[in-house]
């Protein structure tokens, strides 16, 4: 059995893998103490290796994403550090962007900050990992940073991205939020980004049907961006769920909005984008989660507005057009969980007989008409024309005044529109 040497403190230039330390050359890239290059024995290594990636390469990254299926995270890290042999995909100008911030990755401080804001590091291959994110391929996650109590896999299983624009009209907010409560009673979890406008009156409609609800950030899991929505972002980690993969403290940027949104798009069964214009970020979130297999929906908004042009071009192709929860629920849902169907008022006419709503219709508009030219107008005998009045009689349609007959006044009877 191999024995681990015992120094007082880690001896720089080890690096913690799954096949024992490996002595680096002298004076490698990243041996300040606490760096990954010296950090040993304080976690599982890939692990630790996994938390040290989310801040060496950025989230997404498809050749790092190639480099741990095929080597495994330690050896990745090995490799940036210089502590192993190098690996073939990468330039010189990106090893040197890497091992910098190589240099500054501390993992297992990370671990212990996400801890202590009551959070956990979710890998795959975690029992809380969710397997659909492994539709991503080489751009899947190395791993996330989450806050909140509930069980991520477990919401993720009956879960809704609902996405659209920052600067929503008072009609997107309106659709976003009340989509977001009726998700939410129905046990379904709804996942956004946490941004303003459309993201934050979903999240605020699951909130407030006191349902389940995920915010997917684009920096750390202990920062409140955007700074206005600081208070929702609170609430999100007290009883919902906030998921990011950057690690603790770190910032976003503008690619990282974007590639944030392809973990929305695999995290969920379906999209819902509610108002987004022909260049809104949430479109790049429509095409991810089309690319994935997804059901993709829009709700419809006024033709005048540029706000729903991008709804509108989406609906125009693979996009299913929706307009509450139900109908939502009948593209992600379970065969039979059906929306019911649309059906206009119900008016009295619509009990009566085709021939005694013939005769109904032979009268006329204003006045009254005896019993022959009604018979002669509806196309029936007469005596088959005045058993239909005197049923229209009794049902309250019309009334007689003498021989003749007339439709009763809408303030005193049936309408007969």
């Amino acid at each position: 059995m191999r024995t681990e040497p015992e120094p007082v403190e880690p001896e720089p230039g080890l690096v913690g893998t799954e096949r024992g330390p490996v002595r680096a050359e002298p004076e490698p890239v990243g041996t300040e103490p606490g760096s990954v290059g010296t950090e040993r024995g304080q976690g599982e290594p890939e692990r630790l290796a996994r938390a040290a990636l989310t801040r060496i390469a950025e989230p997404g990254d498809e050749l790092v994403g190639r480099w741990i299926a095929a080597y495994g995270a330690c050896e990745v890290v090995d490799a940036v550090c210089g502590t192993g042999p190098p690996l073939t995909g990468a330039g010189e100008r990106r090893w040197a962007g890497m091992r910098l911030r190589a240099a500054h990755a501390r993992p297992q401080a990370d671990l212990d900050a996400i801890a202590a804001s009551d959070g956990r590091f979710v890998c795959p291959g975690d029992a809380e990992w969710p397997r659909q994110l492994d539709d991503l391929g080489d751009a899947r996650p190395f791993g996330l940073w989450v806050r909140g109590t509930p069980v991520l896999r477990v919401w993720a299983l009956r879960s809704v991205a609902v996405v659209g624009a920052r600067a929503c009209t008072e009609y997107g907010a309106h659709c976003a939020t009340v989509l977001g409560a009726e998700l939410a009673e129905q046990g379904w979890t709804v996942v956004s980004g946490a941004a303003y406008g459309i993201d934050a009156a979903a999240h605020r409609g699951a909130l407030a049907a006191r349902g389940p609800t995920v915010g997917v950030l684009a920096c750390g899991a202990d920062v409140a961006y955007p700074p206005g929505n600081q208070q929702l972002i609170r609430v999100l980690g007290e009883r919902g769920l906030l998921v990011a993969e950057l690690p603790p403290g770190d910032h976003p940027t503008r690619s990282r909005f974007v590639l944030r949104n392809r973990v929305i798009a695999a995290l969920t069964r379906g999209t819902v984008v509610v108002e987004a214009a022909l260049r809104s970020g949430a479109l790049v979130t429509a095409r991810r989660a089309l690319g994935l297999g997804r059901h993709l929906m829009g709700m419809p908004g006024p033709v005048t507005s540029g706000l729903s042009q991008g709804v509108h071009q989406l609906l125009r192709g693979e996009a299913t057009v929706v307009t509450d929860a139900a109908e939502v629920i009948e593209q992600v849902g379970m065969m039979g969980e059906l929306a019911p169907e649309r059906r206009g008022p119900t008016v009295p006419r619509d009990a009566l007989s085709p021939a005694a709503a013939r005769v109904l219709e032979a009268l006329p508009g204003r006045g009254a008409s005896d019993a022959a030219r009604i018979a002669c107008s509806a196309g029936v005998p007469p005596g088959e024309a005045l058993a239909r009045l005197h049923e229209l009689r009794a049902l309250g349609f019309v009334e007689r005044d003498g021989n003749r007959w007339q439709l009763i006044s809408r303030s005193k009877g049936h309408s007969i529109g």
